[in-house]
């Protein structure tokens, strides 16, 4: 089984996140790290691995940076990896990186594809699903167990009410939910082979994908504006001096919370 699972190097989240001249996300200007969920991808790629054998290939999109996270994704032991690189698709939005990803896949030959179902920095979570369409495959998403079986795959999805049992025949394109698995640690010997595993790099033209539907100028959704969130006004700070418990019910009742 060949499995591509995609992954996006995103801000660190502990650091501060800062927006360009032009409202997107300065990816400079703060510490990369892989997508936390994406880990979760990775290891269920893996585990189905090494139930049916196969080959597990890492799929990113991004500027330079984005090698730190393609290298620690094949530290946790994925085989090769595909970095798809091009000033062109600074600034596209989910819908134009589906539409990227959908062209870079058409380069490889795969059996699944195994996303995150979202990014810590946008939470578009539209990415698998928009992929799927654009390659015309069945789409699973939010998947907290996976099975495959021959040329079928099953999920389980949680709900509401319970759980959602979803199947279809592979090709498909799965997301997944961080309650699937427990990614593993990478140890020192698999850091130390990872940078020694291909890495392909591709530009727009190599993937085949045209530029004039994809960056900032052709996205289908643009940040207009954008702006701090307002500092919170301190709250009333009560001092017990015997008669705290009054205090507390008057200020309670004064706001009509009682």
């Amino acid at each position: 089984m060949n499995i591509v699972v995609l992954v996006k190097q995103v801000p660190d989240t502990a650091t501060e996140r800062k927006l360009a001249e032009d409202h997107t996300l300065d990816r400079a200007a703060s510490d990369g790290v892989i997508n936390e969920l994406d880990e979760y991808a990775i290891e269920e790629a893996l585990l189905l691995k090494e139930k049916h054998g196969g080959e597990v290939t890492i799929l990113s999109m991004g500027p330079d940076q984005a090698t730190d996270s393609i290298r620690k994704a094949l530290s946790m032991g994925a085989d090769k990896a595909v970095h798809v690189n091009d000033e062109a698709l600074k600034g596209s939005d989910a819908l134009q990186t589906a539409y990227a990803l959908s062209k870079a896949l058409g380069t490889l030959e795969f059996d699944l594809v195994v996303l995150g179902s979202e990014s810590t920095d946008a939470r578009t979570g539209v990415v698998g699903a928009a992929l799927a369409e654009y390659l015309g495959l069945p789409q699973l998403t939010l998947a907290g167990k996976v099975d495959v079986d021959g040329s079928a795959i099953k999920i389980q999805r949680q709900t509401d009410y319970g759980y959602d049992v979803v199947e279809a025949q592979l090709p498909a394109v799965v997301s997944v939910v961080e309650k699937i698995n427990e990614p593993r640690y990478p140890s020192f010997k698999l850091i130390m082979q990872a940078k020694k595993k291909p890495v392909q790099k591709l530009g727009a033209a190599d993937a085949g994908i045209d530029t004039a539907k994809v960056g900032l100028a052709a996205a289908t959704t643009q940040t207009v504006d954008a702006a701090p969130a307002p500092p919170r006004a301190a709250g009333t700070i009560v001092k017990d001096e015997g008669d705290g418990g009054a205090k507390v019910a008057a200020f309670l009742a004064d706001k009509k919370f009682v």
